[in-house]
């Protein structure tokens, strides 16, 4: 019986690092090409901007700060027409897209061009959230690189025309990397299997379309 166990955790083992190997290769060739500096950008309709987290007293962690920066530079270089700031809202002390909001307005964005949606819990809510409530076609996603392929993976999977731009503004420690690397091997299986196998459907609620007729 233990013999047998052995091979099953073993067979599990195998099947797994297979998966995960197979997710990666598939997400990052498929979207290699996508990924593009300012100038070469296409025009698109927002900059969907995801949710990485806040400090303890509210305001945005240092990469989600990167993220909004990145946007807003997006906006200001006509690259995009508003900017949709998804993030987690789950709790009432805890509100991501208001802090990037807040931020994005000290930096000079009109308040009439940012939208918040409040349950992009996570890349695939958000890209999902995106197009069915928000009636978005085109975007430019903003994000660091390391989450890039997986958010344009996604996206792309929803119908969306879209291509990334990498937030590179603030430098981070070695640690921080290796975190964020390292967490996204899990975070690209789970989007393979969620686009190729289970589509599952995130909180939705009343459309919100941000552009109409």
């Amino acid at each position: 019986m233990f013999i047998i166990l052995i091979k099953i955790t073993l067979s599990l083992l195998a099947l797994t690092i297979i998966l995960t190997a197979t997710a990666r290769i598939v997400i990052v060739t498929s979207t290699q090409r996508l990924t593009l500096p300012i100038d070469k950008q296409p025009e698109a309709q927002v900059a969907l901007v995801f949710g990485a987290g806040l400090r303890r007293d509210g305001s945005p962690t240092a990469i989600l700060r990167d993220r909004v920066q990145s946007a807003v530079e997006l906006y200001q270089n006509g690259k995009v027409q508003k900017l949709l700031m998804s993030g987690d809202n789950s709790y009432a002390d805890y509100n991501e897209p208001g802090a990037m909001r807040e931020y994005a307005l000290s930096l000079g964005i009109p308040e009439a061009d940012i939208v918040l949606d409040y349950a992009g819990r996570r890349t695939y809510d958000t890209c999902y959230r995106a197009k069915e409530i928000f009636g978005i076609q085109s975007a430019i996603l903003v994000t660091q690189s390391f989450h890039l392929p997986r958010a344009v993976y996604t996206c792309r999977s929803m119908g969306m025309a879209v291509t990334g731009y990498a937030a590179e503004n603030i430098p981070f420690r070695k640690s921080s990397q290796l975190y964020w690397n390292i967490r996204e091997i899990p975070a690209m299986l789970m989007a393979f299997i969620d686009v190729t196998f289970t589509r599952p459907i995130p909180i939705l609620g009343e459309k919100e379309p941000i552009f109409r007729d």
